[in-house]
């Protein structure tokens, strides 16, 4: 009898990672896939982006609305409420032998709590990892705890996810998924992202993603105007910016780009570029820029530096191409001169992932596949020995 595997997605930046494992999953005689869409996909705001979904070739049998007209402390709050219904009743209509989640969004710690009422097990992709600046990093650990079955990028984060009482022998090292896609993606050319995209690449171009710093006072705002007018010092270089996420405070920026691309003609914005683009670009272009975890996980890959701005990502492991800065105009300003220079862009043809090889969604498929679940959800807390530290 074939195990049925519910795959959620709330976001462009989610998607791009679980298309493989869907894939994979779909692929297999002994799997069955079921898929969810929520959050940032179901929004006009955000780009419609469960369209990709569907362009791909997946079906997707519920979508789950979560996202309120509002990005304060108190609707985003409420945003975790609509999921958990909204996940109920779609659970209870599946009713899949796994959901598979990845993350750490609010929508995931919504989608892992009706599974776990509804004694479903789930399946945890990108547990153990850092985020310092968010309240993800919360909502990551305690959909950790909630979660049967779980899959890291690295043996770090599988110390990590141990060392919160979870059983060994269900925690595996898998590598990031992010590696998947660039493995398995046939990257547009520059002539062909012009034409895609609408716009000229210049001599030297940035990838610029800023997202909000949710665990900061108004802090995103006054970081990414810091960011701004540091840009605003090199007008002959390329800007292309994807816009902030759905998280607190995530309009006001976005309202931020929008204006400072309107008053300069060096600069466009996109509120989803999708993975093929985005990685795309990733590719062909200088450096990326600002507080995402691609600049981490995937710029290593294509050998691309990263100017990672402040402590969103602080605590994630990084590779020699990340050049980590304050969130000053000064300091991100010198940060771009190193970017820019010679004798760093020499070390990158040496960079290394720490994130280990594509590979990951392949794992997954098959240890959803065949790992033992009689009895699994009675879980007993595995006490790591520091007698011997």
């Amino acid at each position: 009898m074939r195990r049925t595997i519910c795959v959620v997605t709330g976001s462009r930046a989610d998607y791009g990672m679980l298309r493989w494992v869907m894939e994979e999953v779909q692929g297999r005689a002994d799997l069955q896939l079921q898929v969810i869409v929520t959050g940032m996909h179901l929004s006009p705001e955000f780009g419609l982006t469960y369209q990709e979904v569907e362009k791909d070739g997946f079906t997707i049998d519920l979508k789950v609305e979560t996202l309120l007209s509002s990005d304060t402390p108190t609707g985003i709050t409420k945003s975790i409420g609509l999921g958990m219904i909204g996940f109920a009743d779609a659970l209870i209509r599946l009713k899949p032998d796994f959901i598979v989640l990845l993350g750490d969004r609010y929508e995931v710690l919504a989608a892992a709590t009706a599974a776990m009422v509804a004694r479903i097990p789930i399946a945890h992709i990108h547990g153990g990892e850092a985020t310092e600046g968010l309240i993800d990093e919360a909502i990551r650990h305690a959909v950790t705890k909630m979660s049967l079955l779980h899959f890291v990028s690295t043996d770090v984060y599988r110390h990590r996810v141990i060392q919160l009482g979870e059983d060994p022998t269900r925690v595996h090292t898998v590598g990031a998924l992010g590696l998947d896609s660039l493995a398995r993606t046939r990257l547009m050319s520059r002539s062909e992202l012009e034409l895609s995209l609408g716009i000229k690449f210049r001599q030297k171009n940035l990838l610029v993603t800023f997202h909000p710093i949710t665990l900061g006072n108004n802090q995103g705002s006054s970081e990414l105007a810091a960011l701004l007018s540091a840009l605003s010092e090199f007008p002959d270089v390329g800007l292309i910016f994807t816009l902030p996420n759905a998280d607190t405070d995530g309009r006001q920026l976005i309202r931020m780009v929008e204006d400072y691309v309107a008053t300069h003609t060096n600069s466009s914005c996109f509120v989803s570029l999708g993975q093929l683009r985005y990685l795309s670009c990733m590719s062909i272009v200088d450096g990326v820029v600002g507080n995402s975890s691609s600049g981490l996980i995937e710029a290593p890959s294509l050998r691309i530096g990263t100017i990672n701005i402040g402590d969103r990502q602080a605590g994630r492991i990084r590779a020699a191409n990340v050049i980590d800065c304050e969130a000053t105009k000064d300091d991100i300003h010198r940060a771009l001169g190193i970017l820019f220079s010679p004798r760093f862009r020499s070390r990158l043809i040496d960079i290394r992932n720490p994130y280990g090889m594509p590979g990951a969604s392949k794992k997954i498929a098959a240890t959803l596949a065949t790992v033992s679940i009689s009895g699994a959800l009675k879980k007993r807390f595995f006490n790591v020995d520091f007698s011997c530290e």
